[in-house]
């Protein structure tokens, strides 16, 4: 059995699969297998895989009718022999020591869920500032604790970036269909079950933003999806960890704040306040809610906040405020999205 599976879902990939698959077969890594899963392509995917699986017997094509990413996904788990599942994508590259780098994180912490790496925008700065920005946010974040605070901002890895054990992969149900993007809901899946993650601080792998991205066209990645799940997810780990559930309060009375922060309501949490530092808002309330200024702001243990502010820096500062204060992120506040 490899030590590593490599799975790989592919759709109409022809253009972009043979640099994805030769920045494979030349890892550094030798254990391991390409389980690559041409999810009913019409172009010359299969027949690029085809070729790759005739010169090398580490790739393992699998053609299935077209049922989307996470059919392609399920469908490739389920003929990965390794004891360590790496995903990767058929449009991004991996530099030569990736899954070696990663599977040496494990090997080293028999305890570790999930590994990562560092990765490298493969797109256009100027044109995809946000994308970018994202990439950097991300590789920003190394440690367990780093991510795990910042889940309910965003995901905090890059999916084709991680690899994962497959026992815990296949115990968690793997990836699930629904309205919501299929690697968020694993990650804040993974994290409430407990996992470990860790990160390697080298960028190992390329990810590239083509215009067709699944991000960029499809209804599951819409940012309402995203926000939706996080609350879902959010709502379950308050409920487990704030001292003050239902019971909140939300930093942010701006209209998108609000927006975000009622989602909370339909799972049972009760927003009894909000704070800014605009002074013309602060003495209102918002459908019987005070705004209240940040020095109104109860002792710690007395409230858990929710910071919705993500404008540039406001993190940052808002953070260092509570921590002023004495508050804990993580016991006593959260920055969210």
């Amino acid at each position: 059995m490899p030590l590593v599976s490599v799975l790989m879902p592919c759709y109409q990939a022809a253009d972009t699969l043979a640099a994805a698959m030769e920045s494979l077969v030349g890892q550094t890594l030798p254990d391991f297998e390409i389980v690559a899963v041409d999810d009913g392509s019409s172009d010359a995917t299969w027949d690029v895989l085809s070729a790759f699986a005739s010169r090398d017997a580490r790739v393992r094509p699998l053609r299935i009718p077209h049922g989307g990413i996470v059919a392609a996904l399920q469908a490739g788990l389920s003929h990965c022999r390794g004891g360590l599942v790496a995903r990767m994508d058929a449009d991004d590259v991996c530099l030569p020591d990736r899954l070696a780098s990663q599977a040496a994180l494990f090997a080293n912490d028999p305890g570790l869920g999930v590994a990562s790496c560092r990765v490298r925008f493969g797109g256009c700065r100027t044109a995809s500032a946000g994308y970018a920005g994202y990439v950097d946010w991300i590789n920003s974040l190394l440690s367990h604790e780093e991510m795990a605070k910042a889940r309910f901002v965003e995901a905090p890895l890059a999916h084709p970036s991680a690899m994962v054990r497959a026992d815990l992969l296949r115990a968690c149900g793997g990836w699930r269909e629904g309205r919501f993007p299929e690697d968020y809901d694993l990650w804040l899946r993974l994290f409430a079950l407990g996992a470990r993650f860790a990160k390697c601080p080298d960028e190992l792998l390329v990810w590239n933003d083509p215009p067709g991205r699944l991000s960029r066209t499809h209804e599951n990645y819409a940012p309402e999806a995203f926000y939706a799940t996080k609350a879902d997810y959010l709502a379950q780990w308050l409920a487990q960890s704030a001292l003050t559930w239902p019971e909140v309060t939300v930093w942010g009375a701006g209209r998108v704040a609000r927006r975000r922060a009622a989602l909370l309501g339909g799972h049972g949490a009760r927003i009894v306040a909000y704070v800014d530092i605009d002074p013309r808002k602060i003495g209102n309330h918002v459908h019987g809610v005070p705004v209240i200024g940040r020095e109104d702001l109860p002792a710690p243990g007395e409230t858990f906040v929710l910071s919705y502010v993500g404008s540039r820096g406001a993190r940052e500062e808002i953070g260092e405020y509570l921590a002023m204060r004495g508050y804990v992120e993580g016991t006593d506040f959260l920055h969210v999205a």
